[in-house]
């Protein structure tokens, strides 16, 4: 692994480790994709009822992925520098902190949910539906929060095949138990959208138990679980942690926001965010990647190489979106009608996805930008351009936009996305200048 990182060249080595963890993670995302296309043909009222809850199922993964970012980023620094003795207590710890983030997560969310769907829905079928799932989602999230830190335990070893498979194999059981269990196949009772959960969480603890199992080839657990592990961990990973938290955060915002119009508008929203994985889930697998890369060179003083992991991860984020802005330009109402037959859902998605298209370049350079701050000890700057771009930008602009209609709120994402790049290039460019291990690492 060592001579890996070392020696392969950079676009190389991104391009060898980024397509298992991208389609790792579209598959992951087929979990939310599928639940939503079944839950749709079922009922109208569950579809949104799923929109208005995937801000919390990505908060669940913000706590869950972030954590185990903290973990993979510690395994790479101390192969990069040699130190192995520390990685049992680091495995141990992250192991336990899976638990800890389990109980502390399911505990508020379980008292919490019921006012969560009385404040962003109106319609008491969608409330409904939204606790239901919700309810089931948060109780059996164990094998979600424990097979997100074991994924990235092997990802720091450059084992990328194995999670795949294992996704591939929980979102299979998923979609096959899906229609199963929501409109009762088989001798099954028809069960809804509470069908579409359970089918969820046996998926994610399959892809658990498959995951676990191959971390015990890797590592020994004769380490101990110890506070100062404990602590680097959420400090390497608090910042991976608010990134995806804030994202939840502002979708919230915009919910509440649109509510104000339509519930129809929500529901758009919800479509979108299933729409655009297939063009930002790359870019989460890529982020996945050069985080390890960055670390394990910035650790090794292998600036050069830090450099180019940046520029070339970049290259490769915008390539992809570009593909998403033809794709959401050309083809927005065919798009939209993949979940949603309403004349009013799709014309207001048609113009939606066309605007929110022209977000998609500076967001990749944006998000490339925000790893690329981790891995080489800038998470402050991290925190700054996510706090800059989903609490200072994105909900309050789409609340002055709102005074001119509709069609104005979703000028929110592309004025959001431009000024917070402009805010990346002066901190690579400028403020970092001067510094002797400076962010440009000249």
């Amino acid at each position: 692994m060592v001579a890996f990182m070392e020696d392969t060249p950079i676009l190389k080595l991104l391009l060898k480790l980024s397509p298992p963890v991208m389609l790792a993670l579209l598959i992951q995302s087929v979990y939310n994709i599928v639940d939503s296309y079944f839950v749709a043909k079922f009922s109208g009222d569950g579809l949104t009822a799923l929109s208005i809850i995937y801000p919390i199922q990505l908060l669940m993964l913000a706590l869950a992925t972030g954590t185990g970012a903290g973990v993979n980023i510690l395994i790479s620094r101390m192969d990069g520098v040699g130190d192995t003795k520390s990685q049992n207590d680091v495995v141990k710890s992250g192991m336990f902190l899976g638990v800890v983030n389990f109980v502390v997560f399911v505990l508020f969310g379980l008292m919490s949910i019921k006012d969560y769907y009385n404040i962003s829905s109106n319609m008491e079928g969608v409330r409904k539906e939204g606790i239901m799932y919700g309810q089931i989602i948060l109780s059996f999230s164990f094998g979600m929060f424990l097979e997100a830190n074991c994924t990235k335990m092997l990802q720091a070893k450059g084992n990328m095949v194995v999670p795949t498979i294992a996704q591939i194999i929980g979102a299979v059981i998923n979609v096959i138990l899906d229609p199963i269990l929501i409109f009762g196949k088989f001798g099954f009772p028809q069960m809804g959208i509470k069908g579409a959960g359970i089918a969820t969480v046996i998926g994610q603890w399959v892809t658990m138990i498959i995951v676990l199992l191959n971390v015990l080839k890797y590592y020994k657990f004769k380490g101990s679980i110890d506070l100062k592990s404990c602590v680097k961990i959420y400090k390497f990973g608090v910042p991976s942690i608010i990134l995806q938290s804030l994202y939840t955060f502002y979708i919230v915002g915009l919910n509440l926001v649109l509510k104000l119009f339509t519930e129809d508008a929500v529901a758009v929203l919800g479509i979108y965010y299933k729409l655009q994985t297939f063009f930002f889930i790359p870019l989460t697998g890529l982020q996945q990647v050069i985080v390890p890369v960055v670390s394990y060179n910035y650790g090794a003083e292998k600036y050069k190489r830090v450099k180019q992991t940046l520029w070339y991860s970049v290259g490769i984020a915008c390539s992809v979106m570009f593909v998403g802005i033809i794709m959401f330009m050309v083809f927005p109402r065919e798009l939209i009608s993949i979940f949603s037959q309403q004349e009013n859902v799709l014309n207001i998605g048609s113009s939606a996805l066309r605007i929110i298209s022209t977000s998609f370049i500076p967001a990749g350079f944006v998000l490339m930008f925000i790893v690329y701050c981790q891995g080489v000890n800038r998470g402050g700057y991290s925190i700054l351009l996510t706090v800059l771009r989903q609490v200072i930008l994105f909900v309050p602009l789409a609340w002055l936009f709102h005074y001119k209609g509709l069609f104005y709120v979703w000028f929110t994402f592309p004025a959001t996305e431009i000024i917070t790049a402009l805010m990346s290039f002066y901190l690579y460019f400028v403020r970092e200048k001067r510094s002797k291990k400076s962010l440009t690492l000249q």
